[in-house]
């Protein structure tokens, strides 16, 4: 069953309450989604720590319920 955009991005917001979270299904089928994910979490990380933490937020989804995610985070620009 495919996972819902407002789910992806409350499970996000749970791990990261500040974040600002932007989800794009991009294709229609509920399965492959692109997200944006602004946290100021992520200051000081790498990009690929960032992405780990969203992975993370998702609870072990990815790959299953959830078969691709495009990702795009950073810090909030004052």
């Amino acid at each position: 069953m495919p996972m819902d955009a407002g789910e992806i991005e409350r499970m996000i917001r749970e791990a990261l309450p500040d974040a600002l979270v932007e989800i794009r299904d991009l294709a229609g089928d509920g399965d492959h989604y692109a997200a944006t994910v602004l946290s100021t979490a992520f200051k000081g990380k790498t990009r690929v720590a960032q992405h780990q933490m969203v992975y993370g937020a998702l609870q072990g989804r990815m790959g299953g319920v959830l078969h691709a995610l495009a990702l795009t985070t950073g810090v909030p620009q004052d």
